[in-house]
């Protein structure tokens, strides 16, 4: 992984915000945001699953409002920042909707080690890495200088004591 600049950790650091945010509003621990070329931020979001859709992660979101609002000139030099590496769902949409760029705080497959250690079922969705889901996308991560705080929140949300 190439290191990162400033404005990714920026980046990334309010992806961290946007998680904790989910969490404060009764989601899963996830935020993300959509950065086009010139490094202005155009869309963020956090998980919205509470209310039992748990396909509305921040990621598809993106995704969906890049193919619908962006040119695909524009989607190819945007940057999709995250806390947690994209789940095999979103990582198809980010690749159907010709967005490039992912860069993400922790591997999917250490949020699944996580969950086993504390004796959480798994998800119905194996932990794959985005590169296997979709090859051909620039991805960097994780970022073990933020992995830290997106844990904690992740055992705030999933742990069970």
């Amino acid at each position: 992984m190439s290191a990162l600049s400033d404005d990714d950790l920026q980046h990334l650091r309010r992806c961290v915000e946007l998680a904790a945010t989910g969490l404060a509003e009764g989601n899963e621990p996830f935020g993300s945001v959509l950065v086009d070329a010139s490094g202005h931020v155009l869309f963020e979001d956090h998980n919205r699953e509470k209310d039992g859709d748990h396909t509305r992660h921040p990621e598809l979101a993106i995704a969906q409002r890049a193919a619908a609002q962006l040119s695909p000139e524009t989607r190819a030099g945007c940057t999709v920042y995250t806390s947690g590496e994209h789940c095999a769902m979103c990582a198809g949409a980010h690749a159907w909707a010709g967005l490039q760029r992912i860069v993400f705080v922790v591997a999917g497959t250490r949020l699944a080690e996580l969950l086993a250690s504390w004796g959480v079922p798994p998800s119905p969705v194996a932990p794959l890495p985005i590169t296997t889901v979709a090859p051909e996308l620039p991805v960097e991560g994780p970022v073990p200088e933020l992995a830290g705080e997106v844990e904690a929140l992740y055992e705030r949300c999933f742990r069970r004591t």
